[in-house]
Formats: C-alpha cells, structure tokens, sequence
C-alpha cells in the first residue's frame, strides 16, 4: 500500500502570530517545501459529528486576497461535493453563494 505524507510548518513571531507557513508533501512534484500565505484544514470527526478546523494565514496575507481564498475554497468545496455525492442542489447554491460574494468583494475594491 502506498503512503503518503502532507506536512505543514509554521513560524511564529513572539506574539505567536503566523509569519510564514510552509507545506511539504510526498507527492509535490516540485519535491520541496513550498511558501503559502493561508491554510484551511477541515477533519471529520465520526464520532461527535462535526468538523474539526484549522485555519491559519500569514500577518502579511492582504484582507482581499484572504477574502478571495475563502471564495476559492467555498467553490472548491462545491466542486467536490458534486463529483463525490452527486447533490447539484448544494453544489449549485454554494457555486451562487461563490458569485454573490464576489461580486461584493469587486464592488469594495473598486470603492477603494
């Protein structure tokens, strides 16, 4: 059986804040530690039912790039729960969730 490893690290400053965070895995193609700003980790709980999180960025990821991450991810998750569960009602209403939201992160910008 193959195994395969994911790895993050995360260097703190004194206040214990994110200042960079890196992740490695088995299988990158790159075979090295990569930078990343953000990080979105959900672990299913069996037991209690429930979503386990853990999400840590960066001090110096910009607001409306971590607000583009999260759409990102939002429509990621629409994507596989289409392909694993086949429900295109949640799909689709995530996938609508997705493009409301941006449209208000782009009308913000451009009030900037």
């Amino acid at each position: 059986m193959k195994k395969s490893e994911i790895n993050f690290s995360i260097e703190l400053d004194a206040n214990n804040i994110p200042e960079k965070i890196f992740w490695e895995a088995t299988d990158n193609p790159n075979g090295r530690k990569e930078e990343t700003k953000a990080i979105a980790l959900a672990i299913w709980d069996q037991e209690q039912h429930a979503s386990l999180r853990m999400d840590l960025w960066a001090k110096d990821m910009p607001v409306d790039d971590m607000k583009l991450f999260y759409l990102e991810t939002i429509g990621g998750m629409a994507d596989s729960l289409l392909t694993s569960t086949g429900d295109e009602v949640m799909a689709n209403g995530m996938k609508e969730l997705v493009k409301k939201l941006l449209k208000h992160l782009e009308e913000n910008q451009k009030g900037k």
